[in-house]
């Protein structure tokens, strides 16, 4: 029996590809819904949300590519494709807060953008969790990983929401930096 043949296997990579495009349909929608509100509200933060939802997208697809097909190699690309996401989160976290904290912007309240915002954290925990278990049952590091990006999905709401200082935003973007070097070294993760 080839791993393939394992129905318990076979079942849990139904949930991976379930809780993947999952993710990606919450996050295309919500990039249309952060794109408005961000305009209405003229908010940085929540353009930066619907940033981080597009590069949720970019991870989850990896994922789906790499759970498709199997090896080594391919789970380590899958890896780094997923580092490099970490890494652009980061860089436009920090970028972001560090501009909006220098020239003292304070964007309007937007109700839609807090309700949304609100909803993906709950929504990006139970994915995450979800991803979790599932990467851990398949023993696979990519869908483990990606689930971490999840999790800062669900945080990103409270990082940047319209309430947020810059420096909470920074710190936000150093714990990317700390998940990026989970991803470069997997063996270091839980």
């Amino acid at each position: 029996m080839t791993l393939t043949d394992d129905p318990v296997r076979r079942a849990r990579l139904r949930r991976g590809f379930a809780l993947e495009y999952t993710t990606l349909a919450w996050n295309v929608i919500g990039i249309v819904v952060l794109a408005i509100a961000a305009v209405s509200a003229r908010s940085v933060a929540l353009a930066g949300f619907g940033l981080d939802s597009l590069i949720e997208i970019g991870a989850s697809t990896v994922v789906i590519w790499e759970l498709s097909g199997t090896g080594e190699e391919r789970q380590q690309r899958g890896t780094r494709l997923i580092g490099y996401a970490f890494a652009v989160l980061a860089a436009y976290l920090l970028v972001q807060s560090t501009v909006v904290l220098a020239i003292g912007y304070h964007p309007r309240h937007s109700v839609p953008g807090i309700i949304w915002t609100a909803v993906t954290a709950a929504v990006m925990f139970a994915l995450a969790a979800g991803k979790a278990r599932t990467g851990q049952a398949l023993d696979n590091v990519v869908l483990r990983t990606e689930g971490r990006v999840t999790m800062i999905d669900g945080i990103q709401p409270r990082a940047s929401s319209w309430s947020s200082t810059p420096p909470a935003k920074h710190g936000t973007s150093f714990g990317q930096i700390t998940e990026l070097r989970l991803v470069r070294q997997p063996h270091l993760a839980l």
